[in-house]
């Protein structure tokens, strides 16, 4: 785990093994439960992808652009779910989750959240 500095205080960063969708986290023990931490970004495809992706739905099978749309969009939310529990003194996150919501059509929003803990190895 790094050091990273925001507004003059130290934040440690938390490893991507430290985040997991399980109530626990093995071979560590819950030390402080920070409360539940949230990521939230909201996307919408440009009028041109919805074109290529609806020229992708006509021949069937995987539609890239929209995988590589919802990928980048969960990734993002991960990263603001990860900076929140980071700027509240977490070194873990236990029993993560994501969830999607249209908005309005075409503009989906997607929720990281799970509970930013203190952990020690046991």
């Amino acid at each position: 785990m790094g050091l990273f500095l925001k507004s003059n205080k130290k934040f440690h960063m938390i490893d991507a093994s430290m985040i997991t969708t399980s109530i626990s986290l093995e071979g560590y023990q819950i030390s402080k439960n920070l409360g539940v931490v949230r990521g939230i970004t909201v996307r919408s495809r440009s009028l041109l992808g919805n074109m290529a992706g609806g020229l992708q739905t006509i021949f069937g099978g995987k539609i890239s652009i929209y995988e590589s749309l919802c990928e980048r969009t969960r990734e993002e939310a991960f990263q603001h779910m990860k900076q929140h529990a980071e700027e509240i003194g977490a070194n873990a996150i236990i029993n993560m989750r994501y969830d999607a919501n249209e908005v309005m059509n075409g503009v989906t929003e997607v929720l990281a959240y799970g509970t930013a803990v203190r952990v020690e190895r046991k």
